[in-house]
């Protein structure tokens, strides 16, 4: 009974009312249920410098973002399904089709942005990869003269009702969206957070190629499936299913 007990405290930000497709919840609820002050990573950082910045190598890929990151939607959709959750449509359903998923937080590698039509949460494996990416990111930029920039998580977990109102702001947003299955997230790679920026600058331009380059490899690897968004200016990516990942 305890351990239901925690995993619905937990899981508050996806116990919501719903009504119409919209889920119904105050700002200042939002506020209280994502709000993490003692983390000192959820603290945006400092205003990136935009001069002095010394330029970086990065590797060059087999061509354009939108040709080399061009796995489709359903394809997305079907890895979503395999190692997934079941959707959230209902308060009723949270308790059982969320069991499994962790919560996301900022710390060294990346920055979980405000999110306004997600939830911080993914499956275990697909947490792993976006800290492996974050990893790969910070090191990489160490070991090519440093840097202290961090990745701009954009978009986790999504419901019926944060679809629903995405899609009123964003014709584009699939209504069938990987998001709703816990295994798919969004980098931005047009923003990026800058820690110190008395410390070596990078412009975000060489920063945007390294991470794609970072990305590319992962890809490579069969770890996850990419999407260049240019109009969200993000790498929409999803999880795969490996035989260490825990099924649905």
């Amino acid at each position: 009974m305890r351990k239901k007990v925690f995993f619905l405290v937990l899981l508050l930000p996806v116990l919501l009312c719903q009504c119409g497709g919209t889920e119904r919840v105050s700002p200042e609820l939002h506020s209280i249920l994502t709000a993490d002050e003692s983390n000192m990573y959820a603290l945006a950082g400092d205003t990136a410098p935009d001069g002095g910045c010394l330029r970086m190598r990065s590797r060059r890929l087999s061509g354009p973002f939108s040709r080399v990151f061009n796995d489709s939607n359903h394809v997305h959709l079907a890895q979503a399904k395999a190692g997934g959750i079941v959707p959230i449509s209902g308060p009723q359903e949270a308790w059982t089709n969320t069991q499994g998923i962790v919560k996301v937080v900022s710390d060294s590698t990346i920055f979980i942005d405000s999110l306004t039509h997600s939830y911080a949460y993914l499956k275990p494996h697909a947490a792993e990869l976006l800290h492996e990416i974050g990893t790969r990111f910070r090191d990489s930029l160490a070991a090519r003269g440093g840097g202290d920039y961090r990745l701009k998580v954009t978009s986790l977990l999504r419901t019926d009702g944060t679809v629903g109102r995405l899609r009123r702001v964003n014709r584009n947003a699939s209504s069938e969206s990987a998001h709703c299955y816990a295994t798919t997230f969004d980098i931005s790679y047009s923003k990026f957070i800058c820690d110190n920026a008395a410390g070596t600058r990078r412009s975000f331009e060489d920063l945007k190629n390294l991470l794609a380059e970072i990305v590319d490899d992962l890809h490579s690897e069969g770890r996850c499936l990419v999407k260049h968004e240019r109009r969200q200016a993000c790498f929409h990516i999803t999880a795969t299913v490996s035989e260490k990942c825990e099924k649905p």
